[in-house]
């Protein structure tokens, strides 16, 4: 008897240590709320339990930018910046702001919405995102989209006064540094198309097959830019790591329904990212063909391409709905092609570069289409790469003052640049 009365007792005891235990838990987390509210800081929980087993938060980092004229070396950051965490939540920077701090963007808001948010490493986007950080955005990315940390490259970014744009959050101690990536910057492509319209102008000639070929290969010695040393051709040195970071590293599952699509994809745009989302889901792989830089200059001019084959084959690979690239595609797809890829059906749009050379005659599509297996899309977009470039002739002197006033700021960071450690 006396030991029922014992168990019963102690059951009692058990219920109300785990009322106790409950009620000044959930105290203790109102008044964290309530702190953490008055501080303007986020209440971080790191984990729950459901179902009886323990749950992690993830770890959300932010990474904002303009991403004008996005290229690869916007891409590698954004790689980077996701690799902090789990989730990756992009600001993509308003017109308005960009015009005030920096100058006029080439590509306006809705393309570069476009472009980030095709890329394979973006969970979340944050349209009209500031240039500086205030400490009302701070709290709002801690306290609404639960930022864990605010991540920048390298190179520094200062605003019109010289201040350093994310002081507070490294203050906050929610910053993390990435590497910049080196052989590219938006500076730099203008630039180079700068460089290609007043070589254009000028008859060929030994002196600009030369230039030619140091674009192509990415000789660091050209330094007769549009504005100074540092508007030249790409400096980009490829390797067989990054592009294995850029790829999804797997082929088609079997029976796969593979999609082709071919071309230059010089100065990777919104309307090729269009165009690519739109052949995707047409079947179960996309396949994407980029053209050497040989046949790019052979059907479109001895000035082009901008970016050489290494580089629009990285900007590709970024790309979410690309599966898989062949780096220097051959001009024509042939049936031996279409059999070393089981490629189901080839794809090509409806808005497409003039060629300026004739050089090649035959169809490039004429094998997929008497094997009934050719489909013209309808381009969602009228932009080609010599769209962008007519943007920046239009207005080339506010570019030109951008690039000079940007380019002395890229000397001092690859004066001053020290190593960084870590995801690159």
């Amino acid at each position: 008897m006396r030991s029922d009365v014992g168990e019963g007792c102690f059951a009692v005891d058990v219920s109300q240590s785990s009322r106790f235990l409950t009620v000044c838990l959930l105290g203790g987390l109102v008044v964290a709320s309530v702190l953490a509210n008055h501080l303007g800081v986020p209440l971080l929980i790191p984990s729950v339990y459901a179902g009886g087993k323990k749950k992690k938060r993830p770890v959300r980092v932010y990474m904002d930018g303009c991403f004008d004229m996005m290229h690869y070396g916007h891409c590698n950051a954004l790689r980077q910046a996701r690799a902090l965490g789990d989730q990756l939540v992009v600001g993509v920077i308003s017109d308005e702001e960009i015009i005030m701090n920096k100058g006029p963007p080439v590509t306006p808001l809705n393309e570069r919405l476009i472009m980030v948010r095709s890329l394979k490493w973006v969970d979340e986007v944050i349209p009209n995102a500031p240039y500086a950080i205030s400490e009302d955005f701070m709290n709002k990315l801690f306290n609404e989209y639960n930022i864990d940390y605010i991540v920048h490259g390298d190179d520094p970014c200062l605003l019109p006064d010289g201040a350093d744009a994310y002081t507070l959050a490294k203050k906050a101690n929610r910053f993390k540094q990435i590497k910049r990536t080196e052989g590219v910057s938006s500076t730099d492509i203008v630039g180079r198309m700068l460089l290609c319209v007043r070589e254009k102008s000028t008859a060929e000639s030994p002196r600009h097959s030369s230039l030619k070929m140091q674009l192509s290969h990415g000789s660091q010695n050209v330094k007769d830019g549009v504005s100074g040393d540092v508007t030249r051709a790409s400096h980009f040195l490829p390797t067989s790591r990054r592009i294995l970071q850029f790829s999804n590293g797997k082929g088609p599952v079997p029976d796969a329904r593979i999609i082709y699509i071919g071309g230059a994809f010089d100065v990777f745009h919104a309307g090729h990212v269009e165009i690519l989302r739109l052949a995707r889901e047409l079947g179960d792989f996309l396949l994407v063909g980029i053209h050497s830089d040989e046949i790019v200059s052979s059907t479109r001019g001895v000035h082009r391409p901008i970016m050489n084959l290494h580089e629009r084959s990285l900007s590709v690979l970024a790309c979410r709905y690309v599966d898989e690239v062949i780096i220097g595609a051959p001009w024509e797809v042939s049936k031996d092609m279409i059999t070393t890829f089981n490629i189901s059906l080839v794809i090509h749009g409806t808005v497409e570069e003039n060629r300026v050379i004739e050089r090649w005659h035959s169809d490039p599509y004429a094998v997929p289409i008497a094997m009934g297996i050719d489909q013209k899309l309808e381009s969602p977009l009228d932009i080609t790469t010599s769209t962008m470039i007519k943007r920046i002739v239009s207005n080339q002197e506010a570019f030109q003052r951008r690039n000079e006033k940007k380019e002395a700021n890229e000397r001092r960071y690859y004066r001053d640049k020290t190593y960084v450690a870590g995801h690159d």
